[in-house]
């Protein structure tokens, strides 16, 4: 896809992963981006710090935990931009724990988030763009191929969004319209904020400039799965002959436990 002139959103564009996507895709020509948050003065600083933007940016605030939320986002799109190109769904958290007492409003938050909102997104779009090639993209990560110790809920609104995708691919007349984005951990603020005292990283990482770049990348090759790290990939290769996932889950289990003896 020629990303030139392309009306963009992205969520999650008040740092990390989102704010290096938008950064990148700044520099194409005629492009207009919508960078959203729950804090739009997030975006207006990470629209601040990028030299010489050939695109539009622009920022709007939603939760988009909420229909509504999603529902007014694309109202605004429509008003600013008329349309909407490429839905770039990276909004998102985690939670890391050890599950204790049921709490349906703790799963229900984290799944609003990570499941429901980009899948609705996707279904919008699809109806926004009957006939026209559009792309949504979802920020997967890694965990919807590998389940770690302490990420149960996170790992399971990953892996939904792994599975929606390969069953709506099939039910859509372009299945390139469906992109899924694996990132292993990214130094960004996401361990620190998936627990009260931080989380520990996992191993490998990445940085967020290497997964934007992977990303506008993929989407101009038309790839409908883009993993960003080569290390995962041979990772999930040498899976089929190794035990090479079941070696990577002990590590972050020693990880997992050592922390949850700290907090003790």
């Amino acid at each position: 896809m020629n990303l030139n002139n392309k009306r963009i959103i992205i969520t999650g564009a008040g740092g990390g992963i989102g704010a290096a996507v938008m950064a990148r895709l700044a520099a194409y020509d005629g492009a207009q981006i919508i960078g959203v948050d729950l804090d739009a003065a997030r975006v207006d600083a990470a629209i601040a710090a990028i030299e010489s933007p050939r695109a539009k940016l622009t920022s709007h605030a939603a939760d988009l935990g909420q229909p509504e939320g999603v529902d007014g986002l694309f109202d605004h799109a429509l008003t600013v931009m008329g349309g909407v190109d490429i839905f770039i769904a990276n909004a998102g958290f985690a939670y890391y724990e050890q599950i204790g007492a049921p709490d349906w409003t703790h799963i229900d938050r984290i799944f609003r988030v990570n499941v429901y909102s980009p899948i609705y997104a996707a279904e919008k779009m699809a109806q926004l763009n009957r006939g026209a090639p559009y792309r949504v993209v979802m920020t997967a990560s890694a965990m919807a191929r590998v389940g770690l110790p302490g990420y149960a809920l996170y790992g399971g609104t990953k892996a939904a969004l792994h599975r929606f995708a390969e069953a709506y691919r099939a039910e859509i007349a372009d299945p390139r319209s469906v992109v899924l984005l694996y990132p292993i951990a990214t130094r960004t603020a996401f361990f620190k904020s998936a627990a009260a005292d931080g989380a520990p990283v996992a191993f490998p990482t990445q940085t967020p400039e290497e997964v934007a770049a992977a990303l506008v990348s993929g989407l101009e090759r038309d790839k409908t799965a883009i993993y960003p790290s080569l290390l995962f990939r041979l990772l999930l290769l040498l899976d089929r002959v190794t035990p090479a996932r079941r070696l990577t889950q002990w590590v972050e289990g020693r990880k997992f436990h050592a922390w949850l003896t700290r907090r003790r």
